[in-house]
């Protein structure tokens, strides 16, 4: 066996992270027949869906910003203000996203991660399930995963 000696750097670097994200996608694309024929296709491309709620002055007053990939709907965030709470606006943004994503883009399935201050309750009220929790992520917080079939 040969031993190597590696430099090991920490510094953020844009142009590194590019061809890492690059290698590692062609690593997996030639390690899964699945992602081999993902790839290339309308399904392959990352395509953003936002949905805004503003209220009578103009200002926001809610937001979902998500993308669809691979016949999935990623739900990253979703935010109502506190005046608007209670009034049925989340649900309308979630299930507006979920019909685009279905509809528009042919998605069969939707995720959204969230932690347990925040909203599991509400996507579970949605049919979403939990399909993983890691708890203490930060210390005393639980972050949930939840998938539901749109599609």
């Amino acid at each position: 066996m040969v031993s190597r000696m590696f430099r090991i750097e920490t510094e953020v670097d844009r142009q590194r992270r590019d061809l890492l994200r690059s290698r590692l996608r062609d690593t997996n694309t030639e390690a899964s027949p699945v992602l081999r024929e993902l790839r290339g296709t309308q399904l392959d491309r990352e395509v953003p869906l936002q949905i805004w709620a503003l209220d009578e002055s103009g200002e926001l007053a809610a937001g979902l910003d998500a993308h669809t990939w691979g016949r999935w709907l990623h739900v990253n965030l979703l935010w109502v203000d506190a005046r608007h709470r209670g009034t049925g606006l989340g649900s309308q943004l979630l299930t507006a996203a979920e019909r685009t994503a279905r509809e528009e883009r042919g998605c069969v399935n939707s995720r959204v991660w969230t932690w347990d201050f925040q909203a599991p309750d509400f996507y579970r009220k949605y049919g979403y399930e939990v399909v993983c929790t890691i708890p203490d992520y930060p210390a005393g917080i639980t972050e949930y995963t939840l998938t539901k079939r749109i599609g």
